[in-house]
């Protein structure tokens, strides 16, 4: 039986030190579940990049930094396989932005809302035993992508919920490709929710989330 973890991480360096989630504590958290294959939320675009010429750096596209800083140098060091699962369509992401349709004064009223929303999902993301991966977090995460949705359906459509079907696939097929492996997932912590919704049809797999 695979056993399947996910881990939500934060992209921004300052936010981990903030937080109490650091590249160290991210480490000690991957090296504790001993994974025989990372699905990083990277695009395979991009990897492949990475894997032709590791140096190359800011492109649209980019993996997050944790990928270059820890989890790219840590699956060499450890001979863990790399599985990147993210998809967005780089040419048109910017097209779907959920703001598009509305006018400056309402874009400006509705991105103080957005900063509203996050600064719930930080009030909660101290309450697990990991900060981020916790059941508070989920919930104010999964209200403030409710709506999200109501501002323009298409583009959460597009931007979430199609998104979400082609990273839950990508570690269904590296499921199905790493027969009873420990399978760790590595995503932006609002993605945490989903994935492990998503995977609840899967057979034969024990899900840990959080790992602790």
């Amino acid at each position: 039986m695979a056993v399947v973890g996910i881990l939500g991480v934060v992209h921004d360096n300052a936010l981990r030190i903030q937080h109490h989630l650091t590249l160290d504590i991210l480490k000690e958290l991957i090296l504790d579940f001993k994974p025989d294959v990372i699905c990083g939320e990277v695009l395979p675009s991009s990897f492949e990049k990475y894997t032709t010429n590791p140096i190359e750096r800011g492109y649209w596209g980019e993996p997050p930094s944790e990928y270059y800083d820890l989890i790219f140098p840590l699956c060499e060091e450890q001979n863990y396989k790399f599985v990147p699962i993210d998809w967005v369509e780089l040419d048109v992401w910017n097209d779907f932005n959920p703001l598009r349709n509305y006018t400056d004064a309402q874009k400006e009223e509705l991105e103080h809302e957005m900063e509203n929303w996050w600064q719930k999902q930080l009030a909660a993301s101290s309450e697990g035993r990991i900060p981020f991966n916790n059941q508070a977090f989920d919930d104010v995460t999964k209200l403030k992508y409710q709506w999200i949705a109501q501002l323009d359906s298409r583009s959460h459509a597009v931007r979430w919920e199609c998104r979400h079907e082609i990273m839950l696939q990508r570690i269904k097929n590296a499921i199905g490709d790493n027969t009873n492996a420990r399978i760790l997932c590595i995503v932006g912590a609002d993605h945490n929710h989903a994935l492990y919704e998503g995977l609840q049809s899967v057979h034969n797999i024990q899900i840990r989330y959080p790992l602790k």
